[in-house]
């Protein structure tokens, strides 16, 4: 079983960068689909983007792509999430999941093992 902690998040200005860090331990990452997820007030948790080193594949969801960078440290067992030219519906707290398997990779109930979120506030 792998356990996830999160780090990074704050208050930034639109148009300004954070970038988020999801440490994992107990297993090596590079063994799961790590997801990053994000649950604004009042809202559903939203897919953000998803990242296998194995595999060798990320994908995003549109709101986020050409904005946000998902990336993996295998010797730090840390996966991060770079948010540039950041907008104020970003707000949320932004979760960092892990999956057993990449199927479905954009539903937050095929992920098994969830940090527990780091706030992201954007003001404009």
């Amino acid at each position: 079983q792998v356990q996830l902690v999160e780090s990074g998040g704050g208050l930034v200005q639109a148009g300004g960068s954070l970038r988020l860090s999801c440490a994992a331990s107990g297993r090596t990452f590079s063994s799961y689909v790590m997801g990053w997820f994000r649950q604004a007030p009042g809202k559903e948790r939203e897919f953000v983007g998803a990242f296998t080193r194995s595999g060798g594949w990320t994908y995003y969801a549109d709101s986020v792509k050409g904005r946000f960078t998902i990336s993996g440290d295998n010797a730090k067992n840390t996966v991060y999430l770079q948010m540039n030219s950041l907008k104020p519906e970003d707000t949320a707290v932004y979760y960092c999941a892990a999956a057993p398997s990449s199927s479905y990779y954009w539903r937050a109930n095929k992920y098994d093992t969830w940090g527990q979120g780091t706030q992201v506030t954007v003001s404009s």
